[in-house]
């Protein structure tokens, strides 16, 4: 009996020793853990989505807004009504709309793909209402939808604000704005163009609130209140003009259809600042449905994309070789009278003409490769990269897009690299990077880092500075340079088209494109940079038309419509004529 009742106190001092133990895991070493999880039961986290920043252009016209929407959401431990008639009661109050508008415009097509568009939302609203607790029925619901549903007065119904990026000038500047989209976890992200690189700024912080409640969702007076106050996203207002970007895109919209090219761009920068004036790139997209366009339309041509720049870099080269005073005015190419081999090679003339003892006005008016051979042997190999290096290429432009590339100077170089560079081919560039080496010419020999922001607008107004990336070549190096352009453009074949009363300091470029290791005769990029007025320049501008079907070359295509928006500008800057 003794021996029994022993068993019996150690069975249960045991027990007690497991109970001890057990309670000392719960409430010494997983302590916080649980407090955590029992908090999370009564402890209710509500957050504010911020509103992201605007973009406004320098003369304060939005680009960029936000368009208030609504998220509907149900409770349903507080509905009274069954999920089938809370769906059949709001669908007829919503609005459908297809947004592929080759679906959109084709009336066979249109009703369908709005029965299955309601039939596929009613499915989805009932699945989730019979889920229980809490579930987001509809998303983005306009205020005039949100009105509309109201007048149902049914309880459980919550409307839940929020936001989504507004396009008011549809496809205008698109590629340069870029969009919002959701990354991998639902969270809204900036992609591309001033959208993906400002993506921080324009963000701002969600408003972040912890309540204490209890089990029908009422404050607990004494309860535990957190709160992470929210901010909104910062606005950028940009260098550029509504009106200028508006009169560049037409112009290009115009000049695609004339002269039928595949694709076009068109630039213009301050070049004492920097500042980008206008930028547009034509085919485009709308950012507000950017799921229904091709991805490859979604990066910046004019910094996502290289090209063999072709005649318009002789600039550069000559520019080059008047700061090193290898060549002046007066000198003449000795090798100017046919072709010029070098090794295996020969190089020609675009036109097969030739013009013996050429000076280099002459060389550059009659856009001369052979003479740009004798430039390029009176500088030097290492000098000519030197100069390439100092005038950014090889190297980002630091320009405040998100998809900016760079293509590397080669690191080998021969006899014919030198040469083909010369004229520009075997040569690759971003139209960016070229225009901001030929704003070095129009800024008395400094280069400028291209910028499309010009201040950030929030708690602290921060201005961008203008930023020199140092003077490449000098003062009176680029006026040298500036007389030889002008007089390209007065004695070129695209003379007739410039703007009367003024000087135009500008090179045309015709480049055949490279494919599957060739030039393709038939494929050109057809391209003129220049600035206006050419003694005090207003503007540097670069145009550039990919493939054009009504003529190959550039004094034909592109110089023309550099021309006529150079007139608009010359406009509507107020710019009086310079030409005695």
């Amino acid at each position: 009996m003794h021996q029994r009742i022993q068993i019996l106190f150690l069975s249960f001092m045991v027990v007690l020793g497991i109970i001890i133990l057990r309670l000392s895991y719960w409430q010494v070493i997983r302590t916080d853990e649980l407090a955590s999880a029992a908090q999370d039961q009564y402890l209710v986290r509500d957050v504010a989505p911020a509103l992201r920043g605007s973009i406004v252009t320098a003369d304060g016209y939005p680009i960029v807004i936000n368009q208030p929407v609504f998220a509907l959401g149900a409770y349903t431990p507080s509905l009274v009504v069954s999920p089938t008639q809370i769906v059949e009661q709001i669908m007829p109050l919503l609005d459908f709309t297809i947004d592929d508008p080759v679906v959109a415009s084709d009336p066979a097509k249109l009703p369908l793909a709005l029965e299955e568009l309601k039939s596929n939302l009613r499915s989805t609203m009932l699945e989730r209402i019979t889920r229980g607790g809490y579930a987001v029925l509809v998303r983005n619901l306009s205020v005039a939808e949100k009105a509309t549903i109201e007048t149902l007065s049914i309880p459980g119904l919550t409307f839940d604000p929020t936001f989504v990026r507004q396009y008011p000038e549809a496809s205008m500047s698109a590629q340069l704005t870029g969009f919002v989209g959701r990354d991998d976890v639902g969270k809204s992200v900036g992609y591309f163009g001033l959208e993906g690189f400002y993506d921080r700024e324009l963000s701002g912080r969600e408003r972040i609130e912890k309540q204490e409640k209890d089990a029908f969702g009422n404050p607990l007076l004494i309860g535990d209140f957190q709160l992470l106050p929210g901010r909104r996203g910062r606005d950028l207002k940009l260098f550029l003009e509504r009106g200028v970007q508006y009169l560049v895109e037409q112009s290009l919209q115009e000049a695609l259809a004339k002269y039928g090219a595949v694709s076009g761009e068109v630039i213009v920068m301050d070049p004492s600042t920097g500042g980008i004036l206008a930028m547009a790139s034509l085919p485009s997209y709308e950012p507000t449905h950017f799921h229904l366009y091709d991805s490859s339309l979604y990066k910046n041509p004019a910094v996502a994309n290289t090209y063999e720049p072709g005649s318009t870099f002789k600039v550069l080269v000559m520019a080059a070789a008047f700061n090193e005073e290898v060549i002046q005015e007066t000198d003449q190419c000795d090798i100017c009278g046919g072709p010029y081999p070098i090794g295996k090679y020969t190089i020609k003339t675009w036109n097969n003409e030739y013009h013996p003892l050429a000076t280099p006005q002459e060389i550059l008016v009659h856009s001369d490769n052979v003479g740009m051979v004798w430039t390029q042997q009176k500088l030097g190999g290492e000098k000519l990269l030197e100069y390439l290096k100092n005038f950014g290429l090889g190297q980002k432009t630091g320009i405040d897009l998100q998809e900016e590339v760079v293509s590397p100077l080669r690191t080998r170089w021969g006899d014919i690299d030198y040469a083909t560079a010369s004229f520009g081919q075997g040569i690759a560039v971003t139209s960016i990077q070229m225009l901001s080496a030929v704003g070095a010419i129009a800024n008395k020999g400094v280069l400028m880092e291209p910028h499309l922001v010009q201040s950030v607008i929030g708690d602290n107004n921060v201005v961008i500075p203008p930023k020199s990336r140092g003077e490449v070549i000098s003062s009176e190096t680029s006026k040298r340079i500036t007389n030889l352009m002008i007089q390209a453009v007065e004695q070129g074949e695209a003379q007739w088209a410039a703007p009367k009363g003024y000087t135009v300091a500008g090179k045309t470029g015709t480049a055949q494109i490279a494919v599957s290791g060739h030039y393709d005769a038939e494929k050109t990029i057809a391209s003129f940079v220049g600035f206006a007025p050419a003694s005090n320049p207003r503007f540097v501008m670069l145009v550039k038309l990919r493939e054009p079907q009504s003529s190959q070359w550039g004094s034909e295509t592109a110089a023309p419509l550099w021309f006529s928006i150079a007139k608009k500008l010359l406009l509507h800057y107020n710019i009086p004529p310079d030409k005695k």
